[in-house]
């Protein structure tokens, strides 16, 4: 992805709006390299922000099982169509894992005055909006006053793009395998631990060949790299709309307007440009 390819990948299928003037260079931000995942898959490469403040236990496996190349080949082994796709199985069979320690369920996460939470909307008590680019739904701050930390329960959301990590029934089970979403599936909420977001690639996630197992032969993931680890001659450039700055929140007024009562995180499209 070099020779200044621009690639406009919203998170959700669809366009900026026109009533809107393009972003200028201070909408941009460029997310941390060693937060961003390179998943080079049979369909094409995906890119994935890691979000480490609402799940860091969650980032640091999947960073380090990268660096360890675990994920390099792994199958897509379950793949179901307008909801995920399931991989990091060292067995591909989603029975397996590493020998690394489960880790906790990070299902929520604590939110402080001072957490970088942008809100796009406020219905019934809560607040809704996004840490980075990962859409999160939160306690309204206020109740922050009746909390013995000041602080509130928050928590990702289950929107297209967003990765999840997999587990079993026990709560604190999950390991290596995780799942990319292809459609929002809201229920999954404060059950399974959101931690970041397809930002790039959202399309080859949904090309991935479905299943339940998946039959042979299966799509794969040929490489997984953290970014800050590539080359800085092979090394993507990202950037990503800020959802603190002026034109993130002129889409987000645009959309309420449009959508009214009927409104969701999940209809916001984030813009990002990779070369």
């Amino acid at each position: 992805m070099r020779g200044h390819t621009l690639i406009l990948a919203a998170i959700l299928a669809g366009c900026v709006s026109p009533a809107l003037a393009a972003p200028v260079a201070a909408d941009w931000r460029m997310p941390d390299a060693d937060d961003v995942l390179v998943i080079d898959t049979s369909k094409g490469r995906v890119i994935v922000e890691l979000v480490p403040e609402v799940a860091p236990g969650h980032v640091a496996r999947l960073k380090e099982l990268a660096r360890k190349g675990t994920y390099d080949g792994r199958t897509f082994f379950r793949v179901i169509d307008r909801f995920m796709a399931q991989t990091g199985d060292p067995q591909d069979t989603g029975e397996g894992g590493t020998d690394l320690p489960d880790l906790k369920g990070e299902f929520t996460f604590r939110r402080a005055a001072d957490t970088a939470f942008v809100i796009a909307a406020s219905p019934w008590g809560t607040e809704e909006g996004f840490v980075k680019s990962l859409p999160i739904i939160s306690q309204a701050l206020s109740w922050s006053e009746m909390t013995a930390d000041s602080k509130v329960a928050a928590w990702g959301s289950y929107c297209p793009g967003v990765v999840g990590m997999a587990r079993d029934d026990n709560p604190d089970s999950a390991n290596s395998q995780f799942f990319l979403m292809r459609q929002p599936y809201m229920s999954l909420d404060k059950r399974y631990t959101a931690f970041g977001r397809v930002i790039s690639g959202l399309e080859a996630v949904r090309a991935i060949k479905t299943g339940e197992p998946v039959a042979a032969p299966q799509d794969r993931m040929d490489r997984v790299r953290v970014m800050a680890d590539i080359p800085a001659s092979e090394r993507p450039t990202v950037r990503v709309i800020d959802p603190a700055g002026p034109w993130f929140r002129g889409e987000i007024e645009r959309l309420r307007n449009e959508k009214g009562a009927d409104f969701s995180l999940c209809d916001v499209n984030i813009p990002v440009k990779v070369e």
